[in-house]
Parts: C-alpha cells; structure tokens; sequence
C-alpha cells in the first residue's frame, strides 16, 4: 500500500515538474519572441527629426548631415533613381540616407543611431547597408554611386584643371598638370588575432609605395594613367617614374621652409611651387576626415564593410564637392591656399626597398625630368 502512494506520488511530482518546466519554456518564448515591451517610445520619430531638419535653420542640416537641405535631398532623389535605394513600408529614403550620413559624420554607434532616429538595431543596421550598397555599387544591377563619382571627371586629360588655370602661381608653368597623388592612413577596426594581416585591405605592413605600384602596374584597376606629355604631381618618396613628376631631392621644399628666405635657385623655385601646388590633396584629405568621423575611429564592422565605408566616404565627399557651391569647409581651403589640416602623411622617404624599389626605377622618367626642368627655368626667370 505504501509503495502504491509512493509511486503516485512520484508521478505527480513528474508531472508537475515537467508542465512547469513547458510553462517556463513556454513563457520564455513568448516574452523573447513574440511580446515585445515598447523600447523606443519617443514622440518625435526620425522621420519627425528629419522634417524637421531638413525643414528647419540650414546650420541644424550642416551640423547633422554635413550638408545643406537641397543637397541632402537631391542625394536622396539620385540614390533612388540611379542606385537603386528604395523607401520600405516604415521608412522613406530620407530616412535610410539620414541614418548613414548621420552614422559617418558623428562616428555615432548604432546604439547613438537608434536613439536619435527611434528605430530598432536591427532595422537602423538594415538601413545603413542598403545605403551602404546603393553607394559603393555592390547592389544588384547598379553601378553604384562610388563608381561614377570617384574617378577623373575629363577622362582623356584634353583640359587643364581649374585649380591650376585660374592661379597665376600655377599657370601656365604647370599647365600639363593633370593631378596630384598621396596617400593618408585610416585605421581600421580590427579583431585583435588578425590585426597584423591587414593595412587597408593589404596583408602585412605594405608601403604606400606598394600600393601605388600595384594601382598603376595592374590592369583589372584601370587607374587612370596620365597621357603623353602629362603628369601627376607626387612626393619625393614615390617612385621615379614617367608621368609622375617628384620635386628635386636634397632641396628646401615644404612651404615652412621658405618663410624667412626666398628661393634662391630654380630647383628651390621649382620645389616651392611643386608643394605649393601638391598641397590639395594633403587638405582635402584634411576635410574628408573633418567632415566623416567615423574615418578617425571606425565602428566593429565587417573588414569588407569598413572598406565600403572608406569608399563611400569619398563618394560623399566628391558629390558635395562637385555639387555644392558655398560649402563651408570647402570655402576655407580657397580662401586660404595655405592652409594644410593635420590629417596627413608624412613624406614617404626610402619606404620601398627589394623589389620594389627595382620596380620603382623602372621607366625612368627622362621626358618628365625635362618638364620639370623647364617648369623650374620659368618660375625661376619669372622672379628675376
């Protein structure tokens, strides 16, 4: 008889546990994946916010965007009917652009994102992609907006640049001038196991030089290569090569160095005016990453999104500049010519050796050693 109730017992004791046990699997489950307790419950929404900003005062626009109203909007209506970005049933395409541009002005985290715009993770991290691809030309069946903006806007070179026919320092001495070439770092964002594998997608600890040799030598890149009788400016630690005039070695050169005293031959005529000039890039790069923070501490993506990224920075970048007249940080640089931020590299001295340093002796540039010394006889002539 004891056996009897204790065997009862027992059951019930097994079966109470393993209900309770479906009761709290059941519950989990529910409150996990089914209720959802309300997080983001503010009553301005981001498309609220982005009414009204791009409504409101066109300094809110800058300081969010880095970009006035209509250009922000004239973005959005390109990525929509060139890049294939498309609104979704609880987002418009201003939204999915705010959210990224947001994300690489302020450098912002995706918890910052999802704060400022009230949407969940999962969606603001789904709206950065789809902008991310409509950019960097990864979506199906599109160039991408990073493949039309970031290459040169005369192909052919028939034209002297602006920059240069409009300043008398430049013209006409530098007038088969058709660029310059530098490079600036940007960390990237790393697991700690592979962090010595990588320097902006090449293994290793490559040298700029590397990687501009790699550029110009494979073909697959099409790097745009200058013409017969046309050239890029570049510093003295790139290699020696035709097309790719370099200043005269063992000379004063930067523009710190001349303050106080004059060139005294052509080489240091030459020199002044070659920095004078090359300094473009070095503060273009310097508003690039002025304006896109999260270039000076990038979030934990992928290493092929943290490239995108890079890319599309240079996208925008481009875009505002080509599209935009009175942009403020632009304006500064053409009002001071001299004006150098301090964002970029150093000078490349002896940073290539083996062979590459072979590679780079290779196509001495004997034609464009002739144009540099005739540039340097007329800036030198023209002083005296």
């Amino acid at each position: 008889m004891d056996n009897k109730r204790e065997n009862k017992r027992r059951k019930y004791a097994f079966y109470w546990n393993i209900r309770s046990s479906a009761i709290g699997a059941i519950a989990t489950y529910y409150y996990k994946y089914i209720y959802k307790e309300p997080c983001m419950t503010s009553l301005q929404r981001g498309q609220d916010w982005m009414n009204e900003i791009l409504n409101g005062h066109p300094v809110r626009c800058m300081n969010a965007f880095r970009m006035d109203p209509t250009l922000f909007k004239q973005l959005c209506e390109d990525l929509q009917s060139k890049y294939g970005l498309q609104p979704s049933k609880r987002m418009t395409v201003e939204e999915k652009v705010g959210i990224f541009v947001y994300t690489l002005a302020m450098g912002a985290s995706n918890r910052d994102v999802r704060e400022r715009f009230q949407h969940s993770g999962e969606t603001i991290s789904r709206a950065f992609h789809e902008v991310l691809e409509a950019i960097s030309g990864r979506s199906r069946g599109y160039r991408g907006l990073a493949r039309d903006i970031i290459r040169p806007k005369d192909p052919t070179f028939q034209f002297i640049p602006l920059h240069i026919s409009n300043d008398e320092r430049y013209m006409p001495y530098f007038k088969d001038c058709i660029g310059c070439i530098d490079g600036t770092h940007i960390a990237a964002c790393i697991p700690e196991a592979d962090q010595m594998r990588y320097r902006v997608g090449w293994e290793g600890s490559a040298h700029d030089t590397r990687v501009f040799l790699h550029a110009i030598n494979t073909p697959a890149l099409n790097f745009p290569k200058p013409p017969d009788g046309r050239y890029y400016l570049v510093d003295k630690g790139y290699p020696d090569k035709e097309g790719y005039m370099v200043p005269y070695p063992r000379i004063r050169y930067h523009q710190s160095q001349f303050e106080h005293e004059p060139p005294t031959n052509a080489q240091e005529a030459f020199n002044r005016a070659h920095s004078s000039l090359r300094s473009c890039i070095e503060r273009s790069f310097g508003v690039l990453k002025k304006r896109w923070k999260i270039l000076n501490k990038m979030p934990q993506f992928s290493v092929k999104t943290q490239i995108d990224v890079i890319i599309a920075a240079f996208a925008l970048h481009n875009y505002i500049r080509i599209n935009s007249q009175d942009d403020a940080m632009f304006t500064i640089l053409e009002r001071h010519p001299n004006y150098i931020p301090n964002d970029e590299l150093p000078d490349i001295v002896d940073g290539y050796q083996g062979s590459e340093r072979q590679e780079g002796r290779s196509g001495r540039s004997t034609k464009t050693k002739e144009m540099r010394n005739n540039v340097a006889a007329l800036l030198w002539n023209i002083r005296r």
